[in-house]
């Protein structure tokens, strides 16, 4: 009894840490976006540099996490919800991996809008209220990883439609901007390229709530309507609120 209760509190151990390096990944790769956004609109140099070169320890921390998760699918054999939770992991950790690749993107097409001295970008504030509305998806979904809580879920995938139509518009301006003045196209793609960045951490902050409603619930709420999503959430705040 003894030996079965030490190897059961040594596998919850196991996975706490494993979890805790996920929450550790996430904060790498919110900097990473605040730095590289930074950059472009200070066009500092240095510091779009370092997020390019700091993006092999997100890259690192995926493979850490990924073998650790591979190991413990390995030695213990999950099941139930403890194989949710692990698969939970490597799908998160795919997504955070891929916002960091995004953070990289942005600061290498800061870096070049930089270089040819440009002053001022169009669609400045479209670009940051775009980026404000991705940072806050992506930390409500780290939120929701670390207290396995589905109850902002739905708030993070209606503000994923928010960046959407964000990004929308900010390629419209500039399709009619490269229209209206030839000279402009280098400059405007680049943007375009940065806000599509962004719609991108937007999509995968959002992956990574739903990886939570499969954790918590056992159903794959990825590609249903946001009030199906709303209705998972209200039986399970149900649920909760009965036990």
């Amino acid at each position: 009894m003894y030996s079965s209760e030490h190897t059961s509190k040594r596998f919850d151990d196991e996975l706490d840490a494993v979890r805790a390096c996920v929450l550790q990944m996430g904060e790498l790769v919110e900097n990473q976006i605040r730095q590289a956004i930074e950059g472009l609109a200070s066009g500092d140099m240095e510091l779009m540099s370092r997020v390019i070169a700091e993006d092999h320890r997100v890259n690192a921390m995926e493979v850490d996490i990924d073998e650790r998760c591979n190991a413990i699918i390995a030695r213990r054999q999950p099941a139930a919800n403890d194989l949710r939770l692990v698969i939970m992991v490597v799908k998160t950790i795919t997504d955070l991996e891929r916002i960091g690749d995004e953070a990289k993107k942005i600061a290498y097409m800061g870096k070049s809008l930089a270089q040819r001295k440009r002053i001022g970008l169009p669609r400045s504030r479209e670009i940051r209220r775009a980026t404000r509305l991705a940072l806050e998806m992506l930390r409500k979904s780290l939120d929701a990883f670390e207290h396995l809580d589905i109850s902002t879920v739905a708030q993070v995938v209606r503000q994923d439609e928010q960046v959407d139509n964000e990004f929308r518009a900010i390629m419209r301006f500039l399709i009619t901007f490269m229209m209206e003045d030839p000279r402009t196209i280098s400059t405007a793609l680049e943007i375009l390229f940065i806000a599509k960045a962004i719609e991108r951490i937007g999509d995968h902050a959002k992956n990574m709530s739903e990886y939570v409603v499969y954790m918590v619930k056992g159903r794959d709420v990825r590609h249903v309507t946001v009030e199906e999503i709303e209705r998972e959430v209200r039986e399970q705040v149900k649920f909760s609120s009965h036990t």
